[in-house]
């Protein structure tokens, strides 16, 4: 919730740059999901295939998105003294993917299950620039 916002140093002319602010709560309260946060992702109803594909290696038992940040946060140094997350916040993050997952579903039933209107194939071009790279 806390990446709407933004500053930016203006002091170096048009060499500025972004600077997110994080606030502490940019995992928001574990028991409440914010639906409004999927507001662009329902009207549009667009997403790369990369993407899509990462997330939903993220929901597979086995890569799990909280298993998955559960093992990225015991390497920060912090970790020792208290932890980044709580256990209810990481499960909030599979629940949150979930959603994230059935929005995607409900997008390609609204497009007559055209998935090609709602994902955008963005793999094949990431194979051709693997291959031109090689």
């Amino acid at each position: 919730m806390d990446r709407h916002h933004y500053e930016t140093f203006e002091k170096f002319g048009n060499n500025t740059f972004l600077l997110h602010l994080d606030n502490g709560r940019g995992f928001g309260r574990h028991s409440k999901d914010e639906p409004s946060i999927l507001a662009p992702l329902e009207q549009c109803c667009r997403i790369r295939h990369s993407t899509l594909l990462r997330l939903q290696l993220l929901s597979l038992p086995q890569y799990r998105l909280s298993d998955v940040m559960r093992a990225s946060l015991s390497r920060d140094p912090l970790h020792s003294v208290a932890p980044l997350l709580s256990e209810p916040h990481l499960a909030a993050l599979d629940r949150r993917l979930k959603t994230v997952l059935q929005t995607v579903s409900r997008c390609q039933q609204r497009n007559d299950g055209g998935g090609d209107k709602v994902i955008y194939e963005d793999t094949v071009y990431m194979k051709d620039a693997f291959t031109t790279a090689a």
